[in-house]
């Protein structure tokens, strides 16, 4: 088990560094051919992987570790250099910030919103205050439960549906989430208002109530 860790983990880091390493030729040619000043580097990822994290590997759960992932932005004379944005945004607003950006209009049926006031440095007041997560591929490989949950930005309701658990993190105070509150009385108030939240969410993004993807019984 030792090797086959240390052969993944380098493998990861691996990857990484070549990444690192291709950005920056893409960056550089940018600045010595002069296309920087009028162009937009906007850097995401899929899903973060969990490196040992909660006893696990690879992604899928709801925990922060494959919850968060990167965004970095690069446009001069937009976003300020070395800034930093904690507003709550997700890759489904990506495709809005690009029409945007090019002056396109977004059609009202697109689920996400342009991130370009957040770039510009101003958080519209009406920004959202919580994400919506869910997987359902079980039984599968990983043989991750199938859940869903929402995420503030200082708490995280986690719901395993099929088999009616709940967790409930702080953020602030269990930034490692290794601790649910979920069943601590003085979080019921948090708990009330998070689930009205999720169903919220559910309808807003109109989630139906069969999961799409049935996965037989191994």
């Amino acid at each position: 088990m030792r090797w086959k860790y240390q052969r993944y983990i380098k493998d990861y880091l691996r990857t990484i560094a070549s990444l690192d390493g291709n950005l920056g030729r893409v960056l550089r040619y940018l600045d010595e051919s002069g296309l920087a000043e009028n162009t937009v580097v906007i850097y995401g990822s899929d899903q973060g992987f969990y490196l040992g994290d909660h006893g696990w590997y690879d992604k899928r759960w709801m925990y922060e570790e494959s919850l968060r992932t990167p965004l970095i932005v690069r446009w001069p004379g937009v976003v300020e250099p070395s800034s930093e944005n904690r507003d709550l945004v997700q890759n489904l607003d990506f495709a809005e910030t690009f029409l945007e950006i090019a002056g396109v209009d977004v059609p009202p049926t697109m689920q996400g919103r342009s991130l370009l006031p957040l770039l510009m440095g101003t958080t519209p007041d009406d920004w959202r205050d919580a994400v919506y997560y869910q997987y359902y591929e079980y039984p599968a490989v990983h043989m991750v439960r199938r859940h869903y949950g929402v995420r503030t930005q200082r708490y995280k309701l986690i719901h395993y549906y099929e088999i009616d658990e709940w967790e409930l993190f702080d953020l602030e105070r269990d930034p490692g989430e290794l601790q649910s509150v979920y069943h601590e009385p003085e979080c019921s108030e948090v708990i009330d208002e998070l689930t009205e939240v999720l169903h919220e969410l559910r309808t807003q993004y109109k989630v139906p109530e069969q999961d799409p993807v049935p996965y037989p019984e191994r």
